[in-house]
């Protein structure tokens, strides 16, 4: 199944009234629930998101999604700074670091460059890397690590100038 047709379903669910979808298409299974699911792949440590988007791999155990997905952005120019919000492009749990006793990938007022790794987000049990479109400045982390994200949803801010 494409990412855009899962995105899809999530966007079905979470319009919903029902709570849980679950699709079987060649050879596997996909499930979006709207619950947490008590199993939690980053670690023991940190509670499982609010709205958790959960997939059973097909039989093979090959990924649903392959490669990394780039991250969504959106220009906007604020107080006379050249800023650009860096977007969830989709729906997942934020970390801001690889592990839960590792450095975060990237900390405010911090210089970074196109393709360097911002954050992870996990979706569908998978660790999808984000990486800066853009040379710049981090200004602002808008999401705290640990927390579920919704697609769109602005994750940094990085001014450009």
């Amino acid at each position: 199944m494409k990412e855009e047709e899962i995105r899809r379903l999530i966007k079905i669910v979470e319009e919903s009234n029902i709570g849980e979808l679950e699709i079987s298409r060649w050879g596997g299974t996909i499930r979006i629930s709207k619950f947490a699911n008590n199993s939690h792949s980053y670690g023991n440590s940190i509670p499982p998101p609010v709205h958790a988007a959960a997939a059973v791999p097909p039989a093979a155990g090959q990924p649903l999604t392959p490669g990394k997905p780039a991250a969504a952005v959106e220009e906007s120019k604020a107080q006379g700074k050249n800023l650009t919000e860096i977007k969830a492009p989709m729906v997942g749990t934020f970390y801001r670091a690889p592990a839960p006793d590792a450095d975060p990938y990237v900390d405010v007022n911090q210089t970074v460059k196109k393709g360097q790794v911002l954050c992870i987000i996990e979706a569908m049990k998978l660790m999808n890397e984000i990486e800066s479109e853009y040379d710049g400045r981090i200004v602002e982390i808008l999401v705290e690590g640990g927390q579920p994200v919704e697609y769109n949803q602005p994750l940094f801010k990085i001014d450009l100038s």
